[in-house]
């Protein structure tokens, strides 16, 4: 305990003490390293007091080495300062003084650019901007004004723009240097905030710099929230600066912006408030004779942005303990302050900032936050899914409507604007619109035809409407292999065309009193600028490398429920070089979960080239005594038949009528609450109503109340907050009327649903878990089936005619035969990862139950597959994924039902004398 003075309680289980120990060491070694604890056994306090108290013992270290260093300078000075009374400056001071004063013109040119303006200092080839020879500028009259002349006086009222503040300013397309304007010199560069969403007041905070600090980030806001219940039990709480982060969506108190309920829709209307303009009409005023013109100040529209108030924020935050997302709300709603923007300010001065996967892993958000990784230390918790994670937030996807909708906003915008628009800006804004139409008739296509070298044909013969192919392989289909999308994207950033466009569209539709498309779909698919970087996001991703993903066309059709919008969507496939771009820059990256292993895998998809002495791994066992759990697989139902919830069984009626016999079975022996998992929605669905009809559910409900996971995530508290008082209720004896014949209650809960990922079952509330089946995911989602090809192929030097015949594989959405083609054609990595898949499913969902040391709970694996023996197989067995904490006490054959009624009733009757 010496070594983690900050642990709150008297004594840490053994575990702890060697997850902590090895979480410290890593954090000293540098590089990976991934640490697995259980669920339940203290992982994330063993994290805290581990990687904080190694954050402490760094600074302290850091503070002595710059004591040190400050003395040995001031005795050098000293003796210096003895040498050089003359009155002549030494060299070195004059070199200080000079470069002091780079440093200084240096930030100023920085700020000035950050508003948008030029340097003083004239570029080579480049005039001084002058506002006066903006072109097409024209004032109230309907003129050309004459904003600032010669040695003139200068008009300062403010100028209203009429269509012409939609106009683009004018471009050139030369062989500059990228990243450099291309806008003509004379011309002026006015920012808009609309494009970069940084914080004004940034700058604010900058000489409050923490030095080294740790990001940890976990999937979900509740994770997060834990993270920080936990966090305040420890010293570190009232010692370290907190701060934490998360979306717009979760933050904002602005109830004009949140009730548009979209996130994208939320953070659209966030950033246009932030514009400084009044109404709709921007407004211009020049200060000056040297032409540098600002927008007028205008103050911002939101009032939770003012000032003041975020001033007021900040002091909120630093007096109080670490807050979670609640309590910021809370806060920011008791002063009226936006949370989102006050906690960002917060970051330079942290040493612990709390983030959600996304705001780290993401390169562009990392980039809009601010967040510098450079020698800092990152944490990914519940990183058992890491790879899959990070890779698809690097997908890219635009439907047909929106491509429709970008497609008539530019064809209205270059029709207004035509006679006024330079060469470079109508090449660029033509060849968009080429762009445009070429994705939407690739969805449009319908017949064999149309299609020409994009079809794929199934077994049957018929065209499939849903197709992959390469990145080469689709540029080249839809001929636009000649287009060079990497200038045409530095024009997109540049111009800021698509702000003008879509802001031109939309004044345009409010004038007309009509909705962007009449058939009600603009809710759905966001607002005009979101289309637009729907649109954008595609060409991005289609800068990539041919070989890091793949492009999936899924063709607009007609359904029984009506008209399918079609999308296009770019898959990323290759992790590696976006791992590398946090792993170069941090010090240390520490992964840490219940459930890591296989290992290797992750390696191989996100860092294969990491040397082994830069890799560290530590896996612990669990808290909780082996008698204390009792996991089954259940082989067969009560009357007798073989259970078998395979892609092609489980949609059958008997296998959902002996599921149902199981738990009216079950619900009579087990106390308190059961969780039954089923592997989607759908089957849920399909299996309830079936239940509904033939009575199980009334026989069900006569011993327990059933729950079941809604599919709107906003609404699973509610469903959880009643299951747990039914629960209690009937527990602590508090049996309400409607109550008394309940001995608890049933939840039947969705693999992959919320519920699996990251609630907490203790106690009464997970008595028995049941896992419904193998949930693997669905071999007709061609996402998958890509993921899966592209593994199988991966560290094969050489090429071999199955990883060819996968490469080259034709398949399509919808058809899962193929798919099981696929995966029985693969011969090791690609099928493991398929297996992987499912069992670490499985151990997220039953890991729910066991929480802390006293608590106990039943699992029921329920599929003939789980018994040992069940098939002569190639691949490892199910049974040989599962944590080894239940694997070492898992009975695997089971004879009849009633050995399992038999053990079941032996368990609980045992734990209800003990307690």
């Amino acid at each position: 305990m010496e070594k983690f003075p900050g642990f709150p309680y008297s004594k840490p289980y053994s575990i702890q003490i060697d997850f902590m120990n090895a979480l410290y060491t890593s954090l000293d070694l540098g590089g990976i390293s991934m640490l697995e604890s259980p669920t339940g056994t203290g992982k994330t306090l063993s994290i805290i007091c581990s990687a904080l108290q190694w954050l402490v013992d760094t600074k302290d270290k850091q503070k002595i080495q710059v004591s040190v260093e400050s003395d040995n300078n001031n005795n050098n000075n000293r003796v210096v300062s003895e040498q050089c009374r003359s009155d002549d400056e030494p060299d070195w001071m004059k070199n200080f003084a000079v470069h002091k004063e780079d440093e200084a013109s240096e930030k100023k040119d920085k700020v000035n650019r950050k508003l948008g303006f030029r340097s003083n200092k004239v570029d080579k080839g480049r005039k001084v901007a002058n506002f006066t020879e903006i072109k097409g500028y024209k004032g109230d009259d309907g003129n050309v004004s004459k904003l600032g002349k010669k040695g003139g006086k200068v008009r300062n009222e403010e100028v209203e723009l009429g269509d012409e503040e939609f106009l683009v300013e004018e471009y050139e397309s030369g062989e500059e240097e990228i990243g450099m304007s291309k806008r003509k010199a004379g011309d002026v560069l006015i920012s808009s905030s609309s494009d970069e969403d940084r914080d004004e007041d940034q700058s604010d905070d900058e000489e409050e710099k923490a030095g080294i600090k740790i990001y940890f980030c976990s999937r979900t806001h509740s994770q997060l929230s834990q993270f920080v219940k936990e966090l305040r039990k420890t010293v570190f709480a009232s010692t370290l600066k907190v701060v934490n982060l998360g979306s717009r969506k979760n933050l904002c108190i602005n109830e004009e912006v949140l009730k548009l309920g979209n996130p994208g829709q939320i953070n659209e209307r966030c950033l246009e408030l932030q514009k400084n303009k009044k109404g709709d009409v921007s407004k211009m005023k020049n200060l000056g004779t040297d032409g540098r013109v600002r927008r007028t100040k205008a103050s911002c529209k939101c009032p939770m942005l003012r000032k003041r108030k975020q001033k007021n924020f900040k002091r909120g935050i630093k007096e109080q303990d670490p807050l979670d997302i609640e309590d910021l709300v809370h806060l920011g709603t008791k002063l009226g302050a936006c949370p989102y923007y006050g906690s960002r300010s917060m970051v330079p001065g942290a040493d612990l900032v709390i983030l959600p996967y996304q705001s780290l892993l993401s390169k562009s958000s990392r980039e809009s936050l601010g967040l510098n990784l450079k020698n800092n230390i990152v944490i990914i918790d519940e990183a058992h899914n890491l790879a899959d994670s990070l890779i698809s937030m690097y997908d890219s996807k635009v439907t047909s409507y929106q491509m429709e909708h970008v497609l008539s906003q530019l064809e209205m915008y270059i029709q207004r604007f035509c006679n006024m628009l330079g060469p470079g800006n109508r090449r660029y804004i033509q060849i968009m619109i080429v762009l445009a139409r070429a994705f939407l008739q690739t969805l449009c296509k319908t017949s064999a035809s149309d299609i020409d070298t994009l079809s794929l044909e199934d077994s049957s013969g018929s065209t499939a409407l849903d197709s992959s192919m390469a990145i080469n392989e689709f540029l080249f289909a839809l001929n636009i292999d000649n287009i060079n999308l990497v200038k045409l994207l530095e024009y997109i950033k540049e111009s800021n065309i698509i702000h003008k466009v879509s802001g031109y569209g939309d004044k345009a539709s409010s004038q007309k009193g009509s909705a962007v498309k009449g058939d009600g779909e603009t809710v759905e698919q966001g607002s005009t600028l979101s289309c637009f970087r729907a649109f954008v996001g595609m060409l991005v991703a289609l800068t990539n490398n041919n070989g890091d993903g793949r492009m999936i066309i899924s063709r607009t059709r007609s359904t029984c429920s009506g008209k399918q919008v079609g999308y296009l969507k770019y898959v990323m496939l290759t992790g590696e070089k976006i791992f590398s771009e946090i792993v170069d820059q941090a010090h240390a990256v520490i992964m840490a979960g219940g459930t890591l292993q296989p290992v290797e895998e992750t390696k191989e998809r996100l860092f294969p080239s990491l040397p082994p002495d830069q890799f560290h791994f530590f896996s612990c066992g669990h808290i909780v005594p082996s008698e204390n759990i009792l996991p089954i697989a259940v082989s067969h139902g009560p009357s007798g038949q073989s259970f078998d919830f395979s892609y092609s069984c489980r949609g059958s009626s008997v296998m959902v009528e002996e599921l149902g016999l199981l738990l009216c079975n079950l619900v009579t022996v087990i106390p308190e609450g059961i969780v039954v998992f089923f592997s989607s929605f759908d089957y849920e669905g399909q299996v309830y109503d079936a239940w509904k009809a033939s009575g199980i559910v009334a026989r069900i409900t006569k011993k327990k109340r059933i729950f079941r996971e809604p599919r709107k995530s906003t609404d699973v508290e509610t469903v959880l907050k009643e299951y747990k008082e039914t629960i209690e209720a009937v527990s602590c004896g508090n049996i309400k009327h409607d109550l008394t014949s309940y001995t608890g209650a049933i939840l039947l809960a969705v693999v992959g649903g919320k519920i699996s990922e990251g609630i907490n079952f203790s106690d009464g509330m997970g008595r028995c878990i049941v896992m419904v089946g193998l949930p693997y995911p669905s071999p007709s989602d061609v996402e998958l089936i890509e993921r899966i090809k592209h593994i199988e192929g991966l560290g094969d030097v050489t090429s071999n005619q199955s990883s060819k015949y996968l490469a080259d594989a034709e398949y399509c959405t919808g058809n899962a035969q193929a798919g099981f083609e696929i995966l029985r054609s693969c011969k090791r990595r690609g099928r493991e990862y398929y297996d992987n898949l499912c069992m670490k499913a499985v151990n997220q969902s039953i890991g729910r139950a066991i929480r802390h040391i006293n608590d106990y709970a039943a699992i029921l694996l329920v599929d003939s597959r789980y018994a040992s023996g069940s098939s002569k197989r190639i691949f490892a067995h199910p049974t040989d994924k599962l944590p080894q904490w239940i694997k070492g006490r898992l009975i695997s054959a089971t004879g009849a039902y009633g050995d399992v009624h038999r053990e079941l009733h032996q368990f609980f009757k045992l734990k209800k004398l003990k307690g």
